[in-house]
């Protein structure tokens, strides 16, 4: 019996030659930047990612604007993107290359001015030359992704408040814009508690949908296809609950978009986690992801599930690209087994207080995602 489609997007950023600093910048050199460019990228995923999936997994790509994709190549990338049956997914303006104090929420009123310029320069993008690599679904437009990386501070005094206010004005106006080209993007904010400042706004989930809540209230934003990317490695870092998180954004509403990486996931095999720095591993088989899969399937989520992920350090180019082909096998493995766990007889347990049976039950869901995703791997 076919599949209905699942959608997974991959990420240019992953594909570079080494991240640098402490460990080296060299170790996929067929990834230099002068060697694969944007719509290079896409042929590779196309080439090298797409074949190794099941038939009824679908394929989007997700771009920072200016450094990977800007007005010098959109056409190109829209092009590669329509010409391979891949979809844009996920556009995000990467400012956090460029602000250094605040960005939109800087109280430095230039660079605030310039950083929400650099904002709309990214939509008219969208909107513009890659719209044709939209998927023609509506409910499978790409999403708009606000990461808070620039939206931090490292003075404790009064003026945050004022940071916190520029902050609402820039991300309303933004939305307002967004609603006059059309108002078909979903338009999320990634939290995280750190990186790139000590202290940042926005860096958790709650936080999030709070400020979503206070744009409708104080500014008449349409709360109507808002949320949260939901990324979970974010949550792992600051030592929350991705579960929970995922109860509060379906609970809200708000659960846009995915991206299904982690840090630990402390599952006794996989090192990270809280207090650790943004390692991006991919998904894994374990009894988080199965949880969290069960709870968006609940929801009825079937929009995109990113793959926000690292090769590490030591990996060679092969090595690289089979990483990517593992986390989007493994999340479709305990999506997989979400679908078919038992929810009757897991609240009848907890029901009567039976939790090592739950338990049980639970780990049958894990064996049985393995067991898919060793299957679907060819393994």
């Amino acid at each position: 019996m076919a599949r209905e489609p699942s959608y997974h997007s991959v990420c240019r950023w992953t594909f570079h030659s080494g991240k640098g600093g402490f460990v080296p910048a060299d170790a996929v050199p067929e990834w230099g930047a002068d060697l694969l460019d944007t719509p290079a990228c896409v042929e590779l995923v196309a080439r090298e990612i797409k074949p190794r999936l099941p038939g009824h997994i679908r394929l989007g790509m997700e771009f920072h604007y200016d450094y990977e994709v800007d007005e010098g190549n959109a056409e190109a990338v829209a092009d590669a993107l329509s010409a391979l049956g891949i979809y844009l997914a996920l556009f995000t303006p990467g400012a956090h290359r460029h602000f250094a104090y605040g960005g939109i929420s800087s109280l430095d009123a230039g660079e605030r001015k310039a950083a929400e310029e650099f904002g709309e320069r990214a939509l008219e993008l969208a909107y513009g030359p890659l719209r044709k690599a939209w998927h023609p679904e509506p409910l499978l437009a790409p999403s708009l992704v606000l990461w808070n990386g620039s939206w931090g501070y490292d003075l404790a005094s009064v003026a945050v408040a004022d940071i916190y206010r520029n902050l609402k004005e820039s991300v309303a106006g933004l939305c307002r814009r967004e609603g006059e080209m059309g108002g078909e993007m979903y338009v999320a904010i990634e939290p995280k508690p750190n990186e790139g400042h000590p202290a940042m706004l926005l860096p958790t989930v709650a936080s999030a949908i709070l400020f979503w809540k206070k744009l409708g209230e104080e500014f008449g934003v349409t709360l109507a296809r808002k949320g949260i990317n939901k990324e979970f490695g974010h949550s792992e870092m600051v030592g929350l609950d991705l579960v929970y998180d995922t109860v509060e954004e379906v609970d809200n509403g708000m659960l846009v978009h995915m991206h299904v990486n982690g840090q630990g996931y402390n599952d006794g095999v996989i090192l990270g986690g809280p207090g650790k720095f943004d390692i991006d591993h991919g998904a894994r088989v374990n009894g988080m992801n199965v949880a969290v899969a069960g709870l968006a399937r609940r929801a009825g989520y079937a929009r995109w599930k990113g793959h926000d992920m690292q090769p590490r350090p030591y990996d060679d180019r092969e090595r690289a690209i089979d990483r990517v082909v593992r986390s989007i096998l493994s999340w479709e493995a305990c999506e997989m087994a979400a679908g078919e766990m038992d929810y009757t007889a897991l609240m009848e347990y907890l029901s009567r207080r039976d939790t090592a049976k739950a338990e049980d039950l639970v780990r049958e869901a894990v064996a049985a995602a393995w067991t898919h995703f060793k299957r679907m791997y060819g393994n």
